[in-house]
């Protein structure tokens, strides 16, 4: 999924961006790591060791709970959140956070065509059958001499 969408929010997995109607938002990796291991299980709760796993490797030595705390701060920070009344991340005290909007997928122009409204249906692929009963037209070779 390339692009990622809950509320006025948008996320770019390839382009490794977050956008706020469309404006960029500045965001470090760790924050955006984060923010996209959320959205791959919004709703549900994301234990801390499991974000740590993923965040840092085996022979990383480093304050796992202090670094993660920090980066969930940042992350919040950018999304206009807070920790005493979330909107985006909840804290589950000593387990770990969860997303709480549900998430999109949002589609580009460029890739998919231009966009329709939703009540018109898309084809994306259309079988041609072999015509049966219709009259066979022949062509006759006309050659022209000079």
């Amino acid at each position: 999924m390339a692009l990622i969408g809950f509320g006025p929010f948008e996320v770019d997995t390839r382009s490794g961006e977050l956008r706020r109607s469309g404006v960029r938002i500045r965001l470090q990796e760790q924050p955006f790591q984060i923010l996209l291991i959320l959205l791959e299980h919004a709703e549900e709760v994301v234990l801390r060791e499991d974000l740590i796993g993923r965040l840092w490797s085996d022979n990383t030595f480093v304050d796992f709970d202090r670094g993660l705390n920090k980066a969930i701060n940042r992350l919040r920070e950018a999304l206009g959140d807070s920790a005493d009344k979330p909107r985006f991340i909840e804290t589950l005290p000593q387990r770990g956070y969860r997303f709480l909007l549900p998430v999109t997928a949002v589609a580009r122009e460029e890739e998919h065509g231009p966009m329709l409204p939703s009540h018109v249906l898309r084809i994306d692929s259309l079988a041609v059958l072999p015509l049966d009963n219709l009259p066979v037209i022949r062509h006759r070779n006309i050659s022209r001499t000079a």
